[in-house]
This record gives C-alpha cells, structure tokens and sequence, in this order.
C-alpha cells in the first residue's frame, strides 16, 4: 500500500480525532489548527502542499496552488466557496478527485424538515406560546387550524439526497410529495417537475421546501416573483443556504399574510443580527443552522471520510463525488 500524507483540519472531537489517528496510522496524517465549528472556515496552513490528500474545510487558494494534491474530501455538505472556475480547473488539471459529506447529512436534515412540518401540521408554537404567555384554553382555534399531512401537497425544491430522504420519511403519511430539479430524473420515486412546470406546481403546494444549494443561479432564487406565485397560505422551509432567499421579499410575504409561516434553519448572513426583522415576525420560526446537528456528527463525519479513504486505497469509486 501507498503511503500517503493526510493533511485534515476538520472540527474534531477528541474521540473523532482518536478515531482518525488510529485509522490512517499506516498513513502520515498532518493534523491542522482545529476549526471552532463544523461550518468555520479554515486558516492558512503551507503543511497543506505536503499532502496528497485533504480533510475538512481546507482554504481553496491553497489547494489551486498544491502540485501534489489528489483528492479533496470536505467534512461539510455544501461547497459554495469551492465551486469556482479556476478551483474546478486546477483540480481536473491534475485529475484530483473532490468529495463531500453529504451522505452524513442528509437523515439530520430531512428528520429536521419533518420536525417543521409536523410542528406547522399540529401547530405545536401556538400550544407552545400559550403556555409561555397567556396559559389560557385555545382549544377551538387550535384544532381548527391544526392539518393532516395525508391531504397536503409539498414541493421539495432542489430534490436531491435530503429531499429523498424526506420523501422517504413522508410516504407513511400519504402526502403528496413532488420534487423539482433543473434536471428531471426519470427513476426518481416521486414526481419530478423542471422549471416550465415551476410556477404552476408553487401556486398548488400547501408546503414549499428549499433544500438548494448556494451558487450564481440559485442566489435568490425565492423571490418576490416567486412568492408571489405561492398558494395563498402556503409555508415556506429552508434548510439549504440562506442566500436562496430575498429575505426582504420573504419579510414582505409573511407581513402581509401570504404566507402563513416560514421556518428557517438558514439565513443570509448568519449568524443573523439580533435586530433582524425576521426575528420579531409571529410567524417566522428560526433555529440556528442546526438541521444537520447531531451527537454523533463528529463521529460520523470523520468514519465517512475514512470509508472512502479505504476505497480510494483500493483504487474504488469514492461516495459523494462532486467532481
């Protein structure tokens, strides 16, 4: 076997870091400054053109400058500060391969986006500030307001490997589940629209998922066009990158009333200013870019780059190949 040099500088815990040790020991592993987070950013380290291979959140000028790099595996899902021109050239000119981990957070976000769904479907915030504040018996209007999922139509906008995942999670519940790619899919188990079939599909949908990732095209995707085409009442979910929204366009659709809620787990900028607007909306529910968050996630991360890293050692076909 080859011996290679590691250099990994993704956000570890002391049993991640233990696990990553002992298993690329038969490799040289190069354990860079340790991120805050598991979304920071990486500092500059020159360690990183000794290696051969790269884990976690490496600085993307650095990699276009490394003459020895061949595969970078990122310890995230999302990849917008790589998906640049002069990065995809540099790592094609020397055949490198780029993975991500997108395996690790799709059943996070997908459990989080039911966990939106049912709370708006039950409409456990109203029970949930009545208790905080009036602590009266709303009873009527509660369940009044109150859905079954099994007579909604949601539209997964961006359907990849969260939206299948949510799919999956949703098919015991007999809703209607329709996903939407630029690119149709014809073996996917829902139905698949593309962009002539969008406007229509927005103005039928109880519930509009955004699971898309940040590039030119997608910036601002929702806007106020297109919230403007939204069922009347409708909710809006965000679990892929904050900058897919107009958050004023998205502001003025909850104030008015054509929206019914937003729940977000992603903002532009983040984290978001405490005298944001979207905060004191009523109907604006926020949690803090946790929907890929749990205990295990540490762990997981760190196995799922060691799985490809035995593949890559067998000469296999890597999992969560962007290019």
């Amino acid at each position: 076997m080859t011996t290679l040099t590691i250099w990994a500088n993704a956000f570890l815990t002391p049993a991640g870091e233990d696990l990553l040790r002992e298993s690329t020991k038969q490799h040289r592993l190069i354990l860079a400054e340790k991120l805050d987070n598991v979304l920071a950013i990486g500092a500059s380290d020159p360690r990183l053109q000794e290696a051969e291979v790269l884990f976690g959140q490496p600085d993307p000028k650095e990699i276009v400058q490394s003459s020895r790099v061949r595969w970078v595996h990122l310890s995230s899902a999302g990849y917008t500060r790589y998906d640049t021109k002069e990065f995809r050239s540099a790592l094609q000119a020397r055949s490198a391969i780029f993975t991500n981990s997108s395996s690790v957070y799709d059943e996070p976000c997908a459990e989080h986006l039911m966990a939106f769904l049912l709370a708006d479907a039950r409409q456990l915030h109203w029970s949930y500030e009545n208790q905080r504040g009036a602590r009266g018996w709303p009873q009527n209007p509660i369940r009044e307001r109150s859905r079954l999922l099994s007579e909604q139509t949601i539209l997964i906008v961006g359907y990849g490997a969260i939206g299948e995942r949510l799919a999956e999670l949703l098919a015991p519940y007999w809703a209607k589940v329709i996903g939407y790619r630029r690119k149709r899919q014809s073996t996917a188990p829902i139905p698949i629209i593309g962009s002539d079939q969008l406007p229509s599909t927005l103005a039928e949908a109880d519930h509009v998922v955004n699971t898309l990732p940040e590039s030119a095209s997608t910036r601002h995707f929702f806007d106020s066009e297109r919230f403007g085409r939204f069922k009347p009442g409708a909710c809006y979910y965000n679990i892929g990158r904050g900058a897919t929204t107009d958050q004023e366009a998205l502001r003025t659709a909850l104030a008015s009333g054509r929206l019914a809620a937003a729940y977000l787990d992603v903002t532009d900028p983040e984290p978001l200013p405490p005298d944001h607007p979207l905060w004191s909306l009523q109907n604006c529910y926020i949690t803090p870019h946790t929907g890929g968050g749990h205990v295990t996630e540490p762990i997981r991360t760190v196995q799922h780059f060691i799985d490809n890293l035995r593949r890559y050692e067998r000469g296999e076909p890597l999992v969560d190949r962007v290019w």
